[in-house]
C-alpha cells in the first residue's frame, strides 16, 4: 500500500517502557502521531512519555489481564477519541532446556507473549473497527526458526504469527489490516539480558550467520515504521528474514540435527541456565506479580 501520513493518528504501544516498544514510540512520535504507552512500570513509562514530541499518555496495565486492557482501550478512546494503530509488543523470555525448566516461568512466557497479545486484540478491535485501523503483532524469526533451550519464546512467537494471521482473514472486510512484524536477535534490554547467561551467548554465538548476530535497534524499528505507514501484512526488521519465509519448510530437519550436535557438545552445562524471566522487562514482569 501507498504510505499514511501519521500525522495526528493515534497509535498504541503495549511494551512500551523500554525497548522496540520505546523506540518506536518517539519514532511515531517524530512523525506526528499521539501515542499511548502501555506497561507495567509507571515511572519508565513517564520517563518514555516525557521525551516525545506530540500529545501522549500511558497507562499502567499487565496485557494478560483482560478487564484490565478493557479499561485501558476505553481509556485511551476516551482521552484521544480513536486508535488507529495498535501495535502488540509486550513480551518476556525465558531460556534453558524443557525439562528442566521452571513450571510457572514457562507458562508465564505463553501468557505475556502469546495470551496477552490475544487480549490486546480484543480489546482494541472495536476501536480499530471504527478507524478502519491497523493491528500489528511483533513476532520473531523464532517463529520461523524453533530453536532448542528457547521452548517458551519460540511456541509464544509461533503463536501469535498465527493468531495474527488468523485475524486477518476475520477483519479485513470491516477495513482492519493486521501485519506481523518479524525480528531476528536485536539490540535490547531482553536480549543482553539473555546474553549475560554464559551457555544462552555461547550457543547463539555458534548459530549460523546472520542469525548469530546483533543488530541495532534503530534500523529494525524504522522498517516497522515504514510498515505502520504501509499497512503491511508483513514486515522484516532485519531485510534477509524474508528470504527465510520461502525456505521455511526446510528448517526444522536442519535444526534438529544441528541441536542434537548442540546439546551432545554442551552435556551437563544446560543445567545451569537461569530459569528466571530475562533482562529488567522480566525482572519487572516478576516484581508486578509479588504478593503485596
Amino acid at each position: 500500500m501507498r504510505r499514511q501520513r501519521l500525522d495526528g493518528q493515534v497509535a498504541v504501544i503495549t511494551g512500551a517502557a523500554r525497548g522496540v516498544g520505546e523506540l518506536l514510540a518517539r519514532k511515531l512520535s517524530a512523525r506526528g502521531a499521539r501515542v499511548a504507552l502501555v506497561g507495567l512500570e509507571p515511572e519508565e513509562l513517564k520517563r518514555v512519555g516525557g521525551r516525545l514530541y506530540t500529545e501522549n499518555d500511558w497507562w499502567q496495565a499487565d496485557v494478560t489481564d483482560h478487564e484490565a486492557m478493557a479499561r485501558v482501550a476505553s481509556e485511551v478512546k476516551a482521552r484521544f477519541g480513536k486508535a488507529d494503530i495498535v501495535v502488540a509488543n509486550a513480551g518476556v523470555a525465558s531460556g534453558g532446556p524443557f525439562a528442566d525448566s521452571d513450571p510457572a516461568s514457562w507458562r508465564r512466557v505463553i501468557e505475556v507473549n502469546l495470551i496477552g497479545s490475544a487480549i490486546t486484540g480484543r480489546a482494541f478491535l472495536p476501536v480499530l473497527t471504527e478507524s478502519r485501523g491497523y493491528f500489528l503483532q511483533i513476532a520473531s524469526l523464532a517463529a520461523i526458526v524453533p530453536a532448542p533451550l528457547m521452548s517458551a519464546y519460540c511456541a509464544s512467537k509461533s503463536g501469535v504469527e498465527a493468531f495474527a494471521h488468523g485475524l486477518r482473514a476475520e477483519v479485513a472486510h470491516r477495513g482492519v489490516r493486521v501485519g506481523v512484524a518479524y525480528l531476528s536477535w536485536t539490540d535490547t534490554d531482553m536480549v543482553r539480558g539473555a546474553d549475560r547467561d554464559e551457555v544462552m551467548r555461547e550457543t547463539r554465538a555458534r548459530l549460523p550467520w546472520p542469525a548469530n548476530r546483533t543488530y541495532p535497534a534503530g534500523p529494525a524499528v524504522d522498517r516497522i515504521v515504514a510498515g505502520i505507514e504501509r499497512r503491511s501484512a508483513h514486515v522484516y526488521g532485519q531485510r534477509w528474514l524474508r528470504s527465510t519465509q520461502a525456505v521455511r519448510g526446510l528448517l526444522p530437519p536442519l535444526v534438529a540435527a544441528a541441536g542434537r550436535r548442540e546439546m551432545a557438545r554442551l552435556g551437563p552445562r544446560v543445567a545451569d541456565v537461569s530459569q528466571r524471566l530475562v533482562g529488567p522487562g522480566g525482572a519487572a514482569d516478576e516484581a508486578a506479580r509479588e504478593p503485596g
